[in-house]
């Protein structure tokens, strides 16, 4: 359905067709079997660190901007998204305004609790989860 390597404006192309918030880094969809994940350079500074870990896994900072970070929402969506029957979806940021380049669809492997900053710098438990690439 999407093209690995490909570059998809996440307004029109993604959400226009398919839903999900536009304004979160983990957009289940509501209408379709999706959960969008987004990873852009920016979450640094929100205390997101995304990374390949290797060719084929990739490392995930869980939603929340604030405070802990708990199994609900997006973190849930990921968590939960086989049993749901929901395919993850992984987009990471271009140059170009609302351009995302896709990554590949992932499964859930695994997570972990890391202690890490929020936005306003306060020491709080994060979500890292594991993602592996789907062939």
């Amino acid at each position: 359905m999407f093209e690995r390597g490909k570059t998809y404006h996440r307004r029109t192309d993604l959400h226009a067709r398919f839903g999900g918030n536009g304004q979160s880094g983990i957009a289940p969809c509501g209408e379709h079997p999706y959960v969008f994940l987004f990873t852009a350079p920016a979450g640094e500074q929100y205390g997101y660190q995304d990374t390949w870990l290797s060719a084929i896994q990739f490392s995930y900072t869980g939603e929340g901007q604030v405070g802990d970070m708990e199994m609900s929402r997006g973190n849930r969506a990921i968590h939960q998204h086989a049993a749901d029957g929901r395919e993850l979806h992984l987009f990471e940021k271009t140059d170009r305004s609302g351009y995302y380049q896709y990554l590949g669809q992932f499964r859930y492997v695994s997570h972990e609790l890391r202690r890490g900053s929020d936005v306003d710098g306060d020491d709080r438990s994060q979500i890292v989860f594991t993602l592996e690439l789907v062939e």
